[in-house]
């Protein structure tokens, strides 16, 4: 009988694994956009916030403005220019029926480049999303097309580099078109979690199991569970050979021989990327810092493409015998590692149901209070949430609300909640167009202008946490690096912006009465000398506008020699 039953095993892995990999992405198509061999910082589907990364980091030895080439023939569709996300990005559409696109990048190839920064001036605009004919920017396979970077959300220097599917946009994962990328190490597994499901994964939460490891063996001792329904989650990395920690490409969860749950990420659209909030632990992502994915299905995460259908993965354990637990994870070259485990439902614990303010997948939600209204779509969470929403003092320089308080920042919303705010006392009509609503979520601010109905204010955001209106008079403005009048001799012009309040939502930098390209990078604003400035050209007036989230607007006018 164990045989027969480590056998059923197998047949069922294979069958189920078999299924899922059939793809028929053209192998050695696309060639490795470096010109040094290819290492990855991170690789498609691996965990960030509120997002599947949806391509590979290449690392790029620590360096910028190394060559970055087309990845097969084709031509030059779109490029981005803007100051978080991608940065400077190519996108090339090849014939094949796919896109390849090429991240934070410091500089496009001279002709291109030439004609970016002539639409900038044209336009007296930095940030570009421009798109292109098949006939103007041709382009072969292993042409110089940009130099790398490090520009936009990067953290260091790397290349981001993503592979579309041309008509529906989704992002496929690179690793399934046979890049020679070598990796003999399997997943490796720290963590296992059982949680509760008769109410929600958010309440009570995760219950962890410490995992002892043989090889590529993992075990534990026996779960007890004190709920019928159940489901499990598994705190894993894959290392691929390079040392960083990689997502996992393929999960299986078997009970007593056959298959009830399965994931691989092979495909994602931007448009369902947030999805990822509703496949991993969110709580203890934004808490503690760890990756934790779910072998199962919440009820609010609709995601395509990912889990097999008619597998929810939620066990319901109709009696108290032990069952047998296998967890199988897999990356892309088939490197494997399994858990094995057994569980058991002990006596029954205390059950947590629903309230009055309970808000539930697939189902629209208002609540009140005294001075706030929240309004939720029918896909806002992933699972139920008992919503405490209530309000508290103000203790902000200029807050004229009360604090609205959401819940916690640790239970993702899916889209954008519509929130209403009354303030605490009367407005004036100047006061009134200086407010901001304050989203205070932890590890940072969230700052909008909302728009007001009689005596309230309404904003939109996507996650929780505490809100308050705070009348912002502040005024905006940039630090610069030299003292004024001075001899400029370095090869760029820095600007750091600073506002009390929210962001500064326009800037404009004109010398000498005309338009200058500043390139925003993060809180910075920065200028390279070209042609508009050239060395020996004496001394120039720059005047600087900015405007922040209220609506402030501040002119400064500084100088300096060159």
């Amino acid at each position: 009988m164990k045989i027969f039953y480590k056998l059923m095993l197998i047949v069922c892995f294979i069958n189920s694994f078999s299924t899922q990999a059939q793809h028929n992405y053209p192998q050695n198509y696309f060639r490795n956009p470096l010109n040094i061999p290819m290492q990855l910082a991170a690789n498609f589907g691996a965990v960030r916030a509120n997002h599947f990364h949806m391509g590979l980091d290449l690392r790029t030895n620590s360096k910028e403005n190394l060559p970055v080439v087309a990845a097969a023939d084709g031509y030059v569709s779109r490029i981005k220019v803007e100051r978080y996300g991608f940065g400077n990005a190519v996108y090339i559409t090849h014939p094949n029926g796919y896109t390849t696109v090429y991240a934070h990048l410091n500089k496009y190839f001279d002709r291109l480049d030439e004609y970016v920064k002539e639409r900038q001036y044209k336009d007296e605009k930095w940030e570009q999303d421009m798109t292109f004919q098949p006939g103007q920017f041709p382009v072969t396979k292993g042409q110089l097309i940009a130099l790398s970077g490090n520009t936009g959300g990067s953290a260091g220097p790397h290349l981001h580099f993503e592979i579309r599917d041309t008509k529906t946009e989704e992002c496929l994962n690179p690793l399934l078109f046979g890049f020679a990328i070598p990796d003999s190490v399997a997943p490796i597994i720290s963590g296992l979690y059982w949680y509760d499901r008769s109410f929600s994964t958010y309440e009570p939460g995760a219950n962890g199991v410490a995992v002892k490891k043989a090889g590529n063996i993992y075990t534990t001792d026996l779960v007890t569970v004190n709920s019928p329904m159940i489901s499990f989650a598994v705190k894993a990395v894959d290392k691929a050979n390079q040392g960083f920690n990689l997502g996992v490409y393929q999960a299986e969860l078997v009970m007593d021989g056959k298959l009830i749950y399965s994931f691989s990420i092979d495909k994602v659209s931007y448009d369902d990327t947030r999805y990822q909030n509703g496949c991993i632990d969110y709580t203890k992502f934004i808490r503690d810092k760890m990756n934790i994915q779910h072998l199962s299905v919440l009820p609010g995460m609709k995601l395509q493409n990912y889990s097999l259908p008619n597998l929810s993965g939620v066990i319901n354990l109709q009696d108290k015998e032990v069952h047998h637990i296998e967890i199988i994870l897999k990356d892309v070259n088939g490197n494997t590692s399994r858990l094995a485990t057994k569980v058991q439902l002990n006596n029954n614990g205390n059950s947590i149901s629903s309230t009055s303010t309970t808000i539930k997948p697939n189902e629209g939600k208002t609540m009140t209070t005294e001075h706030g209204e929240i309004v939720f779509s029918k896909n806002a969470v992933y699972d139920a949430v008992n919503f405490n929403m209530y309000e508290k003092p103000n203790a902000e320089e200029n807050g004229v609300s009360n604090t609205i308080v959401l819940h916690h920042p640790y239970v993702p919303i899916h889209d954008k909640y519509t929130l209403k705010i009354k303030p605490n006392r009367k407005l004036t009509q100047q006061e009134k167009d200086k407010v901001v609503m304050l989203l205070d979520y932890g590890s940072d601010k969230d700052a909008v202008k909302g728009s007001w109905t009689g005596d309230w204010v309404q904003g939109q955001f996507n996650r929780l946490g505490t809100v308050q209106l705070i009348v912002d008079h502040s005024f905006p403005s940039v630090m610069t690096e030299w003292k004024d009048g001075a001899l400029i001799n370095t090869g760029t012009l820095r600007l750091k912006g600073n506002t009390k309040v929210g962001d500064i939502v326009s800037f404009r930098a004109e010398l000498d009465g005309k338009w200058l390209r500043f390139a925003r990078v993060k809180d910075y604003f920065v200028y390279t000398f070209d042609e508009k400035c050239p060395k020996g050209s004496g001394e120039h007036t720059l005047k600087v506008t900015t405007v922040n989230t209220a609506g402030n607007t501040n002119t400064q006018t500084l100088t300096f020699q060159r």
